[in-house]
C-alpha cells in the first residue's frame, strides 16, 4: 500500500511521462500546455486509491488514472470556449493563447488519447473499464448541455440543478472511484457503492464551491468572492433565495438580476445580504452536510476493513474543509 503522498509521487511522474506525438505541434502542444497548469488531480488520485482500497498495487490502473485525467482537461479546454473563459488556473486559456479551433481540436484529440490509455487495461477488465468511462463522459456532456440549458432559464428547480451538478461534476468522480475498483478486482456490489460515494461527495464539493463562492476568505480564495452572484449564476444559493424570498426581499432580488448596469460591489453585497437575511448559507450547509454523510454511509458498506478505507477518508476531509 502507498501513501497519498506516494501516489500523488506516482501520478506527477505518470503526467511528465504522458508522450504526445510531436506534429503537427499545435494541436498537441495545447494538451501539454493544459495538463501542466497543475490543479489538485483528484480525480486520477482517486482512480489509484481505489485500487488500494480493494488490495490491489495502484500501478495497476495508472493508465485508467491517466484517461480520466486527459479526459478532465479535454473537458475544461472545451468548457472555457462555452464560457469564454480567458483565464484558467490563472493562466491563458488554451483559445486564447491559440485559437478556437485549435481548442475544438485539440480537445477532440485528447479524448482519443485517453481512450489510448483506457487500450493500457489489463485485458480481462477492459470492458468493464470501457463501460465505466463511456457512460461517466456521457454524463459530464449532459451536465454541462443542462447547465447551458439553465442560463436561459428562470424556472429551474433545485432537484433539476443537484441532477445538473450530479452530471457534470459528480459523477467523474464516482467513475474515476469506479474504474480503480474494477481494476482493484472489487466486487460489482462494491464497485457499485464506491461510485456511488464518488457521486454524492461530488454533490457536496460542488454545493461547497457555491457557499465558498460567496463566503470564502477573498485573501485564499483565489477568484473574485462573489463571481456567481455577478454573473447570476443559478447556483443553489440563488435557487434556494428564489424560492423563499418575499416581499422586499424577493422584489431586490428580482431587480438585482435583471440589471445589465450595476456596481459590482453593491450587487454582490446586496445579494450576500438577502442570502443572509434567509439564512441561505446555513441551509446549503445543512443541504453539503446531507450528501456528504450520504457518502460516508455508503463508505462504511463497502466489504473492506477501515483501516483501509483512513486515506480516502483524510482526502474527503481536506476537501470538504477546504476555503478556496
Amino acid at each position: 500500500m502507498h501513501t497519498t503522498v506516494q501516489l500523488q509521487q506516482i501520478l506527477e511522474t505518470a503526467i511528465k511521462n504522458l508522450k504526445f506525438p510531436a506534429s503537427p505541434q499545435q494541436l498537441y502542444d495545447p494538451i501539454t500546455y493544459i495538463i501542466n497548469l497543475g490543479g489538485k488531480r483528484i480525480r486520477p488520485l482517486l482512480v489509484l486509491m481505489a485500487t488500494e482500497l480493494f488490495g490491489e498495487d495502484a500501478n495497476e490502473s495508472i493508465n485508467a488514472a491517466m484517461a480520466v485525467e486527459v479526459f478532465h482537461n479535454f473537458t475544461l479546454i472545451h468548457d472555457d470556449i462555452m464560457d469564454n473563459a480567458p483565464l484558467r488556473r490563472g493562466k491563458a486559456t488554451v483559445h486564447e493563447k491559440w485559437s478556437t479551433n485549435i481548442a475544438i481540436l485539440s480537445g477532440d484529440v485528447m479524448m482519443v488519447e485517453a481512450n489510448k490509455n483506457l487500450a493500457k487495461v489489463n485485458s480481462i477488465f477492459l470492458k468493464d473499464v470501457l463501460d465505466t468511462f463511456n457512460a461517466t463522459a456521457q454524463g459530464v456532456c449532459e451536465g454541462q448541455q443542462l447547465d447551458m440549458e439553465f442560463e436561459e432559464r428562470n424556472d429551474v428547480s433545485i432537484e433539476e440543478y443537484i441532477n445538473m451538478i450530479r452530471l457534470k461534476t459528480a459523477v467523474l468522480l464516482g467513475g474515476a472511484l469506479k474504474l480503480g475498483a474494477i481494476i482493484g478486482n472489487a466486487s460489482e456490489k462494491d464497485a457499485d457503492l464506491i461510485y456511488q460515494f464518488g457521486e454524492n461527495i461530488g454533490i457536496a464539493f460542488q454545493l461547497q464551491d457555491d457557499i465558498l463562492d460567496v463566503y470564502a476568505d477573498p485573501e485564499k480564495f483565489g477568484k473574485q468572492v462573489g463571481g456567481d452572484i455577478i454573473a447570476n449564476k443559478k447556483t443553489f444559493l440563488l435557487l434556494k433565495a428564489f424560492e423563499l424570498a418575499e416581499g422586499q426581499n424577493l422584489e431586490e432580488l428580482e431587480v438585482w438580476t435583471k440589471l445589465t448596469d450595476f456596481s459590482i460591489n453593491e450587487k454582490v453585497e446586496t445579494i450576500t445580504q438577502i442570502y443572509n437575511n434567509l439564512n441561505i448559507r446555513n441551509i446549503a450547509k445543512e443541504t453539503m452536510d446531507a450528501y456528504l454523510s450520504k457518502a460516508l454511509n455508503l463508505l462504511n458498506q463497502v466489504n473492506v476493513n477501515d483501516e483501509a478505507k483512513k486515506d480516502l477518508l483524510t482526502l474527503t476531509n481536506q476537501l470538504m474543509n477546504r476555503q478556496y
